[in-house]
């Protein structure tokens, strides 16, 4: 099983009073998401699932991808890495799971499947991890398969 996460790109900064899910992406996130959109254009399967967080960055983040995509309100903001993980069916999904949302959660995800233990670790806005699971004797193995920042495009 493949496992994508894209971290929504930038977007603008949260005011007071302001609705944490109706934050839009800026200029800047928006050439974030197409440039991003097109390299994993280039690499997804046609069966990928793709899953996104209902703010309205990360809906914005989704639709550079030009493909259908599913809202899932576990993924909204303060969501746990062990419900993203549980949403996305790691690791015994049929197809490959695209997941927009954001930090910390998906740090913690991608640090929990890679190590086994949920850490800080930090992805950048509208950067992508690409985690691998595939069978390997009775456990399985796991794999970066890639990381991608939209500053490397």
């Amino acid at each position: 099983m493949d496992l994508i996460f894209w971290r929504h790109a930038e977007a603008a900064l949260e005011g007071e009073g302001d609705d944490a899910l109706e934050r839009p992406l800026t200029a800047k996130g928006e050439r974030q998401a197409e440039r991003m959109a097109e390299w994993l254009n280039r690499r997804l399967a046609h069966s990928t699932r793709i899953l996104v967080s209902p703010a309205l960055r990360c809906q914005q983040t989704a639709k550079a991808l030009g493909r259908k995509f599913r809202t899932a309100a576990d993924l909204a903001p303060g969501a746990s890495p062990e419900v993203v993980l549980h949403v996305a069916r790691w690791p015994d999904a049929g197809e490959p799971v695209l997941v927009i949302g954001h930090q910390p959660t998906l740090g913690l995800a991608a640090s929990l499947v890679l190590t086994g233990v949920a850490q800080a670790w930090s992805i950048k806005k509208s950067a992508v991890w690409w985690i691998r699971h595939r069978p390997r004797d009775d456990e399985g193995q796991v794999i970066l398969q890639a990381v991608q920042s939209p500053d490397c495009l």
